[in-house]
């Protein structure tokens, strides 16, 4: 089974009273090492290990932001504890349907592994209403290990280790096949998937997923050398145990992560993937500063909006998405605020961060 090493809060962010963040369940962010969270709100966020001590977004005032840090446990060290200090950013823009996502991490020292957790309630569309997609895979499996523990009556109905490259065509445990861009689907079963993300380019600065739900979407932008990979959580009713109880259904964790699949750091540390290229920790040093930045948005389409198939700039403030029919959209978004710093320099006419 995948396990976390780390203690998980909903703190609640002080957003306007007018703000909605439906359908986002949940957005546990998982280092996978010890910490002890305490919240703080210092008029600009900063951390040490961040040598100018500088705002989080110098770029652009946000409109309200929620800071919450995370310190090494006070008194005498676990072997669990990391001895990293983590300084977590949520903030909006005026007229952007977004939340700015960041991390700062200093202090840190060795190899680690780390993801986001938003999960999508889908529970109130029809069977294979809501649209799912990424932006282009280079790999893609089925957990490599069964997702179900039979002994307490979990199921899954998707093969385990099966590689695929097209989420329309994903091997079923049945020998046949199923499309994962359509959900809710598979009543009754919990599955988990891993995909990997191509590099950013000059031209597509940032990766993408995207679930179109019942006349709007959502969809979350990342620096793919952020964050390498994407992890579908299918929660449809396959726990029948506490504290699931079966009533987890038409729910759908979109998972932006630098790891193996849902395991911890342990696993991730084995790098089974490197024939493939795959990175699944990152190297921290302690006397490097690191931000790792992501944005979660919505947007409203036309009922007889598609799966999104392309995410791209329009200008450094808005992007456009384009769905599987070729409708489009034109939604105003700071997307630069996610994107490949190389992408950018390359864009800018810079030399590229080597």
């Amino acid at each position: 089974s995948c396990k976390t090493s780390t203690e998980s809060r909903h703190i609640t962010s002080p957003l306007p009273s007018s703000t909605s963040i439906s359908p986002r369940e949940g957005g546990i962010w998982h280092p996978w090492f010890s910490t002890s969270p305490t919240e703080t709100s210092p008029p600009t966020p900063s951390l040490p290990g961040n040598p100018k001590n500088t705002p989080t977004n110098p770029r652009s005032s946000p409109s309200c932001a929620a800071i919450f840090s995370v310190s090494p446990s006070e008194g005498k060290k676990t072997a669990r504890d990391s001895g990293g200090a983590i300084q977590k950013t949520i903030s909006v823009r005026p007229e952007q349907h977004a939340l700015f996502v960041e991390h700062q991490i200093s202090n840190l020292e060795g190899h680690f592994s780390y993801g986001t957790h938003p999960i999508l309630d889908l529970s109130h569309l029809n069977e294979g209403q809501g649209r799912i997609t990424t932006s282009p895979l280079r790999w893609a499996s089925v957990f490599t290990d069964s997702f179900a523990n039979l002994d307490d009556g979990e199921t899954q109905s998707l093969k385990i280790g099966a590689r695929f490259d097209d989420l329309k065509s994903v091997p079923l445990a049945d020998g046949e096949t199923t499309d994962l861009t359509r959900y809710p689907a598979r009543s009754g079963n919990d599955d988990l998937v891993m995909m990997v993300n191509e590099a950013a380019t000059q031209e597509q600065p940032f990766a993408w997923s995207a679930a179109v739900l019942d006349g709007y979407l959502w969809f979350a932008l990342k620096n793919p050398a952020d964050f390498p990979a994407t992890l579908f959580w299918i929660s449809n009713g396959g726990r029948p145990t506490a504290p699931w109880n079966g009533r987890h259904t038409g729910r759908l964790g979109i998972e932006e992560v630098y790891s193996y699949f849902c395991y911890g750091v342990d696993i991730s540390r084995e790098d089974r993937l490197a024939e493939e290229n795959i990175p699944t920790t990152r190297e921290f040093q302690k006397d490097q500063f690191l931000s790792l930045k992501m944005i979660q948005a919505v947007a409203p389409v036309p009922d007889n909006f598609g799966a999104v198939k392309s995410i791209t700039p329009l200008d450094e403030h808005s992007v456009t998405i384009t769905d599987e029919n070729n409708h489009f959209v034109e939604v105003s978004l700071d997307w630069t605020f996610a994107a490949s710093q190389k992408s950018q320099q390359e864009t800018d006419g810079h030399s590229p961060i080597p």
